[in-house]
């Protein structure tokens, strides 16, 4: 257990945190974890501790801390397009942020080893697909799920572009991590201690980076004790897309270009949009040490020393800055969402609106 960043109390202040301690530093990335609501994958009795940059297990479901996933997607250095591969996928939460970023045309894979946190996966993706009021600003790169050992793929699987390992590997399972990368890949995996970053930079050469100290539960080594043979994991093949899908996706996005472009002429060339994001003010906490428990991960950061010099007039400020925001504070309206309305408007037969929609119920 443990924190390098102070605790939010929703959502955006968790990224807000994030990025203040420049674990989050692309934008691509901050777009991500803020489209994603962490809380909507913990168990209702614990959404709580959703916005504590802590670790999270209950039975065989398992959240790593913001920080490790903030620095596994920048590690990632992740593009529309790409393939992915998640080993030990888990909630889907990592993968789900990074369909994101792929959009309609890239791959988006996962093994887990546990057929219950496989479904509990899926339900969490489907809640995410069919509420989320952030779903219609992407095109998403839905991810698969299939059950196995991660140290058991087909070695007739195709490569990827990116792949995550989210358990400890071991020195002697590096070269079949590694074997995983297409040329110009990058591998992210807790290697010795060490949140490691490796880029396929030719057949047989590589580049390696040591981002973080951390501390995994190691890779569960396969067990063939029943029948004496490998379980082989058939990863899924790399589909192509239906024309019926192709054409969603173009009038999706011509759709949201006449969003844009009535949104600029409204706005005087875009300079009077709102900010993207809201924006909080971000409290300043001294950090020094960080306890991690139960083998979860650790990280750490140095703290400032300016900070200390700077507590009382921060919270000076920022007393100051509540006194006056009170009297008028307001409470915000809800984001609207203009592709749904733009579609529900169209002349079009019901079932084409609810299919241009994917059938969600906001």
């Amino acid at each position: 257990m443990g924190g390098a960043v102070s605790a939010g109390e929703d959502n955006d202040e968790l990224i807000d945190n994030l990025k203040e301690a420049q674990y989050i530093r692309t934008e691509l990335v901050e777009q991500a974890f803020r489209a994603i609501d962490r809380a909507d994958y913990y168990l209702e009795e614990f959404k709580d501790n959703a916005y504590k940059d802590l670790a999270w297990k209950h039975g065989n479901i398992h959240l790593s801390a913001p920080c490790i996933y903030s620095e596994v997607m920048e590690a990632l250095d992740l593009q529309p397009g790409l393939s992915f591969l998640n080993l030990g996928s888990g909630t889907g939460y990592l993968s789900s942020m990074v369909g994101l970023i792929l959009g309609p045309f890239g791959v988006n894979h996962g093994v887990e080893l546990h057929s219950d946190v496989i479904e509990y996966a899926k339900q969490k993706l489907d809640f995410f697909i069919k509420t989320s009021d952030s779903f219609d600003k992407f095109e998403f790169c839905e991810p698969s799920f299939v059950i196995g050992n991660c140290l058991e793929i087909s070695p007739d699987c195709t490569q990827y572009d990116r792949v995550y390992c989210g358990a400890g590997v071991q020195k002697e399972h590096e070269d079949y991590m590694k074997n995983l990368l297409k040329v110009g890949g990058i591998l992210v995996m807790p290697l010795e201690e060490k949140l490691t970053k490796i880029t396929r930079v030719g057949p047989s050469a590589w580049e390696t980076k040591k981002i973080l100290a951390v501390s995994f539960a190691p890779l569960i080594q396969p067990n063939h004790a029943d029948s004496g043979k490998s379980r082989l994991v058939h990863l899924p093949p790399v589909a192509v897309r239906s024309l019926q899908d192709l054409a969603r996706i173009a009038i999706r996005g011509t759709i949201k270009k006449i969003i844009h472009q009535e949104t600029m002429s409204k706005n005087g060339n875009g300079l009077k949009n709102p900010p993207r994001f809201k924006r909080r003010r971000v409290r300043r906490r001294r950090m020094e040490t960080i306890v991690f428990l139960d083998k979860e991960v650790f990280a750490s950061r140095i703290s400032n020393p300016s900070d200390d010099n700077n507590n009382s007039e921060d919270t000076e400020d920022e007393r100051r800055e509540e006194e006056e925001t009170k009297p008028s504070e307001l409470k915000p309206d809800p984001p609207v969402n203009f592709l749904r309305e733009k579609v529900l408007s169209l002349p079009l037969p019901d079932p084409l609106k609810y299919y241009l929609l994917y059938y969600r119920e906001k």
